[in-house]
């Protein structure tokens, strides 16, 4: 590789990190090629970019980034680098899932908002509900007073009627 190959993958690198919304870094030794394209097929799925990196240029790229110093302990042996620009949590939860499948995939650690979080941080940012899921549910506080107010509007009615129907019932006997 070259010096202008080289100084465009840190360039690739520090607009994926520019840009995610969190990353997670992976040890990926020993996973066969029908597992690692089973994961990456998991990824794009997600809008996830998956992409293994040196881990020489990786902190070349980082290396303006407040979480730099706390990154350079993790880049050791192989790496590879899932982003997510969208839900913070999607590439924990593929990763954590995976890495309970497939024991050879190891969790390095994942960059949040420039925080660093280990391995144990990845899988309890794995466990927290994906940004769809918090819309879901922001949207279901949100209409839960109208869906009430449509409820007590309907409710006068609806016994009106099970009253007549009751006073029907009793007459005809």
């Amino acid at each position: 590789m070259d010096r202008a190959q080289k100084t465009a993958q840190i360039e690739e690198i520090k607009d994926k990190f520019s840009k995610m919304a969190s990353a997670v870094l992976t040890d990926f030794r020993g996973i066969d090629v029908e597992s690692m394209t089973a994961l990456r097929d998991e990824f794009r799925k997600v809008g996830v970019d998956y992409k293994v990196i040196k881990n020489k240029l990786l902190g070349i790229a980082t290396k303006e980034d407040d979480f730099h110093s706390e990154l350079l302990p993790f880049l050791k042996d192989p790496t590879a680098v899932a982003w997510s620009y969208d839900d913070p949590s999607a590439p924990a939860k593929i990763i954590v899932d995976f890495s309970k499948k497939n024991e050879k995939l190891k969790i390095k650690c994942a960059v949040v908002d420039g925080d660093i979080l280990d391995a144990q941080g990845v899988v309890a940012l794995s466990k927290m509900p994906g940004k769809n899921e918090l819309l879901a549910t922001l949207l279901a506080t949100f209409m839960e007073p109208a869906t009430g107010f449509v409820r007590l509007l309907q409710a006068a009615p609806t016994n009106f009627v099970y009253l007549l129907d009751a006073r029907r019932r009793q007459l005809e006997e």
